[in-house]
């Protein structure tokens, strides 16, 4: 028979046997940057030194740069200077989107970004973790797909592992690590849907 299971209060003390955390025992998993070293360290600098001090009507320029580098861009991709890309090589993207200021691509696992979608300012798109629960902290990456026609207002976080679907808008400052249905209006930490989506055509025929 198994012993009752029971839900642990925030004053609940752990009896700790063995290491919690141990750093010196964490390494990255084979070819987990996906290029060399220097290769690596390239990128950064060339981010560091000519994407973010770029002038900010140069977007074919910063889109030149991060192809350079094995990013897959379509046409019209708007980056602002201050985006910041992990790493270039695994990063897709489709066309029409705008990247908005401050907007973090942490892509040590790839991210999909569909066309005509929005990142908006200081969001934060996370395609790798580590597992808390062993004391070498292991690091896992898992895809981040973020569908056509998507908002991601100001200041959202994006999990490992989550899909956005298509014409979804998430509010500003949500969080989420769970995958976001299509067509809904989402806001929270934790995230929850709102309401649909309602698109009104107001275009004159």
């Amino acid at each position: 028979m198994t012993a009752p299971s029971r839900s642990f209060e925030p004053n609940d003390r752990i009896a700790i046997t063995g290491p919690v955390q141990d750093l010196s025992a964490h390494h990255l998993p084979p070819n987990f940057r996906g290029r060399p070293a220097w290769f690596v360290q390239t990128w950064w600098l060339v981010q560091s030194l000519l994407f973010h001090t770029s002038p900010q009507v140069l977007y074919g320029w910063r889109r030149f740069l991060l192809k350079l580098f094995g990013a897959k861009i379509g046409k019209n991709v708007m980056f602002r200077p201050s985006v910041s890309v992990t790493y270039p090589w695994k990063l897709t993207i489709g066309e029409d989107c705008w990247i908005g200021d401050h907007v973090t691509l942490y892509t040590l696992g790839p991210i999909v970004i569909g066309n005509d979608t929005v990142i908006s300012q200081h969001s934060y798109l996370a395609a790798a973790s580590h597992d808390y629960t062993k004391p070498s902290f292991d690091i896992f990456a898992k895809q981040i797909t973020v569908e056509d026609e998507v908002w991601i207002a100001a200041h959202c976080f994006i999990g490992p592992g989550v899909t956005v679907g298509r014409g979804a808008v998430v509010g500003s400052c949500s969080v989420t690590f769970k995958d976001v249905p299509p067509m809904m209006v989402c806001m929270g930490n934790p995230l929850k849907v709102i309401r649909p989506r309602v698109v009104t055509d107001t275009a004159t025929r």
